[in-house]
């Protein structure tokens, strides 16, 4: 039940006001006589609105609000009325963080009622970005608060302090170069250069010349000796990006520098250059199919993936959606300078529902950027997300005539179903993509909504 702070001098305005809101709502109404008076009662107990006279001989409304702010209830939306007409003092009011004003000899108590309304409203969906913030604003730039993001950093953390290569899987835009950086940033090297090379985008010609670097006239155009990125990354991390796509001609000379812990540039043949550096690769292909068709080399893989770190996809984390949805959010209006927003928590479930079947973090900071620009007001809501990815999210039929409890299960068995199709019926997948302990507890959840595997 939500508890109202009334807050005004005059005795009979102050009873007729509370007694009609106490006669038309569920809310507990509080009241006081003045600023001050107001003041020791938030010392003491929660109010989730306060109703503030602007006019009042002990602490006026202003010096009032002016306090609230300074000793820490800045989160307490403030609606101020004045029986003066004096719309300076209102307008003041709002500057100092009143969330709303109306003239207490013309307002109707239905208005009063929907100004309430709107400002806890307002304070539940600020209570709700708090929540989104504080999962967001972790010591590791990898977002979200889901178990398979929670491991993942633990994982990070744990392989960071072995000397042996790493391979890092994931579909593409999960963020493999960001735990490329965090195995980095978390080990003995981490004082020394990461460097990352995206072996997908050099041409086949130039990936050598690239990685091990050339001597002067090694090749037409090779003016001047210069370093490769094995060099460049001397001490430190070099990371591997879509190895998967390594010409198959490079892998034997990248397998013998793994091997040998030397190189030599091109044209710099006889002169072995000692190679003091970790290998961090990573890929959304599969290489165990490559390795079969031999377009991988066997030998190479066995050497890149000592140890292997999965990154999760979007769809295995939608708890993640909401934290991930708010840092873009702040991150892309501090480049546009565009004033920071609030999300309307039915935006946040139409992105979870979306199907995040391809570019997965990527994607969503993308639709994030999109919704900005089509964003005028001070909240992303629903009509923002672009109409693409609204109109292919079939949102549930909700009805008013349906209970809290029979709308929780509707939801329920939504997400259970939609992870066991996501799944392809893998009982023990399903679960742990659930963040649920065990396989029997999924089986006791699918038994209790009625949920039978198909066929």
């Amino acid at each position: 039940m939500s508890t109202i702070l009334l807050v005004d001098d005059l005795k009979t305005i102050r009873e007729q006001f509370a007694y009609d809101l106490q006669r038309k709502t569920d809310w507990e109404i509080i009241t006081a006589a003045n600023g001050r008076e107001a003041l020791d009662m938030l010392a003491d107990r929660e109010a989730d609105v306060v109703i503030l006279d602007l006019e009042m001989p002990v602490m006026d409304g202003l010096q009032a609000l002016e306090t609230m702010t300074t000793q820490g209830f800045s989160d307490i939306p403030v609606i101020v009325y004045t029986g003066a007409g004096s719309y300076e003092r209102c307008v003041k009011a709002v500057q100092l963080g009143a969330y709303n004003f109306f003239d207490k000899d013309e307002v109707s108590i239905e208005q009063l009622i929907r100004a309430i309304e709107n400002a806890l409203e307002h304070r539940q969906l600020k209570q709700e970005n708090q929540a989104l913030r504080r999962a967001a604003r972790q010591d590791s730039p990898i977002i979200g608060e889901s178990l398979a993001i929670r491991e993942l950093r633990s994982h990070i953390k744990k392989v960071a302090q072995i000397p042996s290569n790493v391979l890092i899987l994931g579909e593409s835009g999960t963020g493999k170069e960001l735990v490329a950086r965090e195995l980095h940033s978390h080990s003995p090297r981490s004082k020394r250069p990461f460097v990352a090379v995206n072996c997908a985008a050099i041409p086949e010609n130039l990936v050598e010349s690239e990685l091990f670097g050339y001597e002067r006239g090694a090749f037409s155009g090779a003016a001047k000796t210069t370093k490769g990125k094995f060099e460049v990354a001397t001490g430190g991390t070099l990371f591997l990006d879509e190895i998967g796509d390594m010409p198959y001609s490079v892998q034997a000379k990248l397998l013998r520098v793994l091997q040998e812990g030397e190189m030599t540039r091109l044209g710099g043949e006889g002169r072995v250059i000692k190679i003091d550096v970790r290998v961090v690769t990573a890929t959304h292909r599969d290489l165990e199919t490559l390795v079969a068709e031999e377009i991988f080399r066997r030998d190479l893989y066995y050497r890149i993936c000592t140890h292997m770190v999965r990154v999760p996809a979007l769809r295995e984390r939608l708890e993640d959606v909401g934290p991930l949805t708010l840092f873009f959010m702040e991150r892309i209006c501090e480049r546009f300078g565009s004033p920071q927003k609030l999300i309307a928590r039915e935006t946040i479930q139409i992105l979870q529902a979306y199907d995040w079947r391809q570019n997965n973090v990527r994607e969503l900071e993308n639709i994030v950027e999109r919704m900005i620009i089509r964003c005028d007001g001070p909240q992303l809501l629903p009509e923002h997300v672009p109409p693409d990815i609204r109109e292919s999210v079939v949102a549930p039929e909700v009805t008013p005539e349906k209970t809290l409890p029979e709308l929780k299960a509707e939801a329920e068995h939504q997400i259970i179903l939609r992870a066991l199709q996501n799944n392809e019926w893998h009982i023990s997948n399903t679960a742990r993509a659930l963040g649920l302990s065990n396989h029997s507890n999924l089986l006791k959840i699918m038994r209790r909504l009625g949920i039978k595997r198909p066929g």
